[in-house]
């Protein structure tokens, strides 16, 4: 014979019943985040409060030994004054420039009949002021001519450059035997280049490319007596 149950609970005690049990799981809840959140607030005081002033303490403590042991190292300031001299040596090396290479480039530009009495080269602004003595003024002439039209390369595989931007002939007179001249020119800066490398990275000096206007001399007899300048 089977059982028979009856519910004999009003349903407002079981709404009520259902309403005890939401409410014990909602602060049962509450009170594991609470827990949790309590425990990662002390992780973080701590961490903050011990271990980095405990990292911050000995990381100046490391600074204070390494000091004292810097300053027990006799000349020690002039030791990295030189060592930082040193390191600028590379650098003011390759900014300097090559003024030799002047006595190379002027026998090949400058005609035969022309004289060379003073030589001004200005790194600072790139010009060259030339003042000499020709045979006459065509020569002279000749002489610019040759300058304006003369290119450089640097490198095999490196296109033309002009040499010289500009040439202006400043100023001249007419003498019984020859005529005076003075010219200024602004310069391609790579003509006196240390630091000139080719498509390949090998160090290169640049290559003049010069029209035959005229016959150049021989670098003996290109300057005066007076000398030159620079």
């Amino acid at each position: 014979m089977s059982a028979i149950q009856f519910n004999l609970l009003p349903d407002i005690k079981l709404q009520a019943d259902k309403a005890r049990h939401i409410k014990d799981l909602f602060y049962s809840v509450a009170i594991v985040v609470s827990v949790i959140s309590l425990a990662i607030f002390l992780v973080m005081l701590v961490s903050v409060d011990v271990v980095q002033k405990k990292q911050f303490n000995d990381a100046g403590k490391n600074l204070d030994q390494t000091n004292s042991q810097l300053k027990k190292i006799a000349n020690l300031s002039q030791v990295v004054t030189v060592q930082n001299q040193l390191q600028t040596l590379v650098g003011l090396h390759q900014d300097k420039h090559i003024l030799s290479r002047m006595f190379t480039y002027l026998p090949q530009l400058t005609p035969s009949s022309v004289n060379i009495g003073k030589l001004d080269i200005d790194t600072s602004t790139n010009t060259i002021e030339i003042t000499g003595s020709a045979d006459s003024q065509k020569t002279v002439n000749t002489f610019i001519d040759t300058l304006k039209q003369t290119t450089f390369k640097v490198g095999s595989a490196d296109s033309d450059h002009a040499a010289f931007n500009s040439v202006v002939e400043s100023g001249f007179s007419i003498n019984p035997n020859n005529v005076s001249y003075t010219l200024n020119m602004q310069f391609d800066s790579k003509l006196f280049a240390n630091n000139l490398l080719d498509s390949q990275g090998k160090a290169q000096t640049p290559v003049l490319t010069v029209s035959k206007l005229s016959s150049t001399q021989d670098p003996a007899n290109l300057f005066q007596n007076s000398g030159s300048g620079g």
